[in-house]
């Protein structure tokens, strides 16, 4: 049986042979890729390269892919939100598991790891400003995986007794629970990050339960968050993008994990006042366990 030809209409590439949002071309991403949300602190991250290969920018995309202690890597921004997590993936992954010469799927598969180096709020008292932490479970709000085959995918005890908790309004997208990938957690266990439950959130005012003029349809949507455990799990914190990753990349076969930056404790009302050393010391981390 003939393997399918991917149209010109779903696998779009540019006038160079470059993918279409990335503008990269296959070759142009190493197997391990650092995700950051802001397309500036991807240099913040590839400064400590030992040498660069390779920069390119296109629309808030950018990525830049070098080694580091012998180790290929690649640093990719992804904007902010799981819109943004749908493009990097399924690009990202065409560019290693489709022929662009023949716009057919590869019949050997290459696994991507992923590595989330970003910033989150608390959601608890007790995880303080500047601390880091690991996203071990990820709950999302946005609705990104429905529209794939993701049903099996789902820890569908955590996401009924959430609902149930939280009276989570029917008309707000079902939400959905996923894990980090066990071999990323090993990696990064002994790394003084605490473990955590993220949430991922549609928006960062209202979603985030943030009032400035709108009123809130469910005002005290952060409380029951927070107080809610499944097995003694409890929401540490929330952000724009974990449980997209997390989504994607197991439905593609890949390997992910989160990594937060603590800047903000909802609860305690305080903001870091060292955000920028705060994100290097993860940036440091990150880094000094990728390529010991």
């Amino acid at each position: 049986m003939s393997k399918q030809r991917i149209p010109e209409s779903e696998l779009i590439l540019n006038s160079d042979g470059s993918i279409y949002h990335l503008a990269l071309k296959p070759g142009e991403i190493a197997n391990t890729i650092i995700l950051v949300g802001d397309p500036q602190r991807v240099e913040r991250v590839s400064a400590h390269f030992d040498t660069i290969e390779l920069t390119r920018a296109h629309r808030e995309f950018c990525t830049h892919t070098g080694s580091l202690r012998g180790k290929r890597l690649s640093v990719v921004s992804t904007g902010i939100g799981t819109d943004n997590i749908d493009i990097v993936f399924n690009e990202i992954d065409a560019l290693v598991n489709v022929d662009f010469e023949t716009r057919q799927i590869k019949d050997k598969l290459t696994t991507l790891d992923f590595i989330r180096v970003g910033t989150s709020g608390a959601l608890q008292p007790d995880v303080p400003v500047d601390s880091l932490l690991a996203s071990v479970t990820a709950i999302g709000f946005d609705n990104l995986p429905h529209f794939y085959r993701s049903r099996d995918l789902m820890d569908r005890g955590f996401i009924d007794a959430f609902v149930h908790h939280t009276t989570w309004d029917e008309k707000r997208s079902e939400p959905y629970v996923l894990h980090a990938d066990p071999r990323l957690q090993e990696q990064f266990k002994d790394r003084g990050l605490i473990a955590g439950c993220t949430t991922t959130n549609v928006g960062f005012y209202g979603p985030q339960g943030r009032v400035l003029r709108l009123p809130l349809n469910q005002e005290d949507i952060n409380e029951k968050i927070a107080s809610f455990r499944y097995k003694d799990i409890k929401i540490t914190n929330l952000e724009m993008e974990t449980a997209g990753i997390y989504a994607m990349a197991q439905l593609l076969g890949h390997r992910a994990i989160s990594l937060n930056a603590i800047l903000a404790n909802r609860p305690n009302g305080t903001f870091s006042e060292q955000a920028t050393h705060t994100v290097d010391r993860l940036i440091d981390c990150t880094l000094q366990t990728l390529c010991p």
